[in-house]
């Protein structure tokens, strides 16, 4: 084909029939697929009176016996207490890791070693039943937040430095010589274009984090999967249960999808084409 022929045109525009947009395209997929899975859930032959029954626990719409949270909303506010506190150490280490002291960068890279190459579950059990041994007594879900804290900040703090390294160099040579100062040129020029390559990858931590919240469960903390596997057991009706607590994680996770789109068009103005 020539550079001068024109191109082929799709088959429902040969046929004289109006091809449906990007948006309509990529609905109708979703549409499908949805439809695929949830006939595949469909044939495991569901009790939807034990889901009715027990989908508001497990969505945390009703308080624990102990009149705190549970379910969903429990899981919510392990994940959203873990997650500053994740992103405040992740910073810190990142900071500390790009920093000229060896002690800083000692402290930094051994913390993110460690905690980067053990399991979670391990570090959640030590710190619930570790810090018992030396006079701290942490319940079971401070032991989680601190455990999904530190494990996370590990993983954020080299995030965060990756993005900060790959902001050019000639934008902070820039701004020195118009006389700022280097803290200024970091806060107001260096850390805002560096959250353009940091949001992606540190939301896709923030959803795994929403997942890995589950192991807390081994502590009897009354969050979502903790619940589905009582009520499974209490009811002998497990994928009832699990197939709810699923459905619950994916839409807490898509919750999140949504937020970090957002981030990202707000922190990618300058590079929208």
């Amino acid at each position: 084909m020539s550079a001068h022929e024109p191109s082929p045109k799709p088959a429902a525009s040969r046929a004289g029939l109006p091809l449906p947009g990007f948006r309509t395209r990529l609905y109708l997929t979703w549409l499908i697929l949805l439809l695929v899975f949830v006939g595949f859930f469909l044939s495991f032959d569901l009790k939807f009176s034990i889901i009715i029954e027990k989908f508001p626990n497990l969505a945390g719409f009703k308080l624990g016996p102990n009149g705190f949270l549970q379910g969903a909303a429990l899981t919510l506010f392990l994940c959203l207490c873990s997650m500053v506190c994740s992103v405040a150490l992740g910073f810190a280490a990142a900071l500390a890791r790009l920093s000229s002291s060896a002690v800083l960068l000692g402290v930094a890279s051994f913390y993110t070693s460690f905690f980067r190459g053990t399991p979670l579950l391990i570090q959640i059990l030590l710190i619930y039943l570790g810090l018992p041994q030396i006079g701290l007594v942490p319940g079971a879900i401070s032991a989680g937040i601190i455990a999904l804290s530190l494990n996370y900040g590990a993983y954020l703090s080299e995030i965060f430095r990756a993005g900060i390294l790959g902001v050019a160099q000639g934008q902070r040579q820039a701004a020195l010589a118009l006389g700022m100062r280097p803290a200024t040129i970091f806060w107001h020029i260096t850390l805002p274009q560096a959250m353009r390559t940091i949001i992606p990858p540190g939301a896709n931590q923030f959803i795994s984090m929403l997942k890995d919240s589950s192991l807390i469960s081994v502590m009897g903390v009354w969050e979502v999967m903790f619940l589905a596997q009582s009520y499974g057991r209490s009811t002998y009706r497990y994928l009832e249960m699990l197939t709810t607590a699923a459905l619950i994680y994916w839409l807490l996770s898509v919750a999140l999808e949504l937020v970090q789109a957002r981030l990202e068009k707000h922190y990618g103005k300058g590079f929208q084409r």
